[in-house]
């Protein structure tokens, strides 16, 4: 979903934009070049960022699942990435990290880039091996990161935690294009959020980047907030930032399920 609001977004950024996915893209633009693959292939990743100017990295699971697919698609894959980056000499990378990297934290916490990593999930676990992965890229190869901690990005807000979560496809995209052309960058890590009424964290040590949210929720409280309960207050996707993910059980275990907790909520 949000590769396809990228594709739109950043087009005017480059002459050739280099579209990766593991399945066939069939609506390719005359400045696309598609090139399918794994991220788990190590050659192939290789070649996919062979000559390019900067990467940004959308891809590998999305959702919890079990961890043959969380290692080989996020933590194996985004290992390759960086391995591409440094061996095919390309300075930068903004990578798609998430809320789920910090997801324990209590929604009054106020955290900023440097509180320590709380995953909610094998998913989270993912996120922060890729942020540490990429520091170590920034301080021992030179390689400048943005690791965007995405809250929430859908069209408009869903439910009323998304009030405060929500990221606007628009600011998504600008972030990213701020990622990709701030002067320096180094290795930053900032939270993905519009501008909402409630921010529960501290994005000021991102501020060098030259983010400023367009979007925020406000014209989409009313409706929200008149057409879905009120949530339990003590229930750990209302107290969380992690949200419903703080309720799953490990995926290998007949727990709850993500599919379970979509279809509750």
């Amino acid at each position: 979903m949000l590769g396809n609001q990228l594709r739109q977004g950043l087009e005017p950024l480059a002459k050739q934009v280099r579209i990766s996915d593991r399945v066939d893209i069939s609506d390719a633009k005359p400045n696309e070049e598609i090139v399918i693959c794994e991220l788990g292939n190590y050659e192939a990743v290789m070649e996919l960022t062979r000559d390019v100017d900067a990467i940004v990295h959308f891809g590998g699971a999305a959702l919890e699942t079990d961890f043959e697919t969380i290692l080989e698609s996020n933590i194996r894959g985004s290992y390759h990435i960086y391995e591409g980056a440094r061996k095919n000499k390309v300075p930068r990378v903004v990578y798609a990290s998430s809320v789920h990297a910090i997801g324990y934290y209590e929604l009054e916490s106020i955290i900023d880039a440097d509180s320590p990593v709380r995953p909610d999930s094998l998913y989270g676990v993912s996120k922060t091996f890729v942020e540490s992965l990429s520091r170590l890229y920034w301080d021992k190869f030179g390689i400048e990161s943005l690791c965007l901690r995405i809250f929430s990005s859908f069209p408009e807000p869903k439910d009323r935690r998304m009030l405060w979560s929500w990221l606007s496809f628009r600011d998504c995209i600008q972030y990213v294009t701020c990622g990709l052309t701030t002067p320096r960058l180094g290795h930053t890590v900032a939270f993905g959020i519009s501008d909402n009424q409630l921010k529960p964290v501290d994005n000021r040590k991102a501020g060098h980047v030259g983010f400023q949210a367009l979007d925020n929720t406000e014209a989409f409280r009313q409706r929200i907030e008149s057409e879905t309960p009120t949530p339990d207050p003590n229930a750990a996707g209302t107290k969380f930032l992690g949200g419903w993910f703080c309720e799953l059980g490990h995926p290998d275990q007949e727990e709850k399920s993500w599919k379970d907790i979509m279809m509750w909520q």
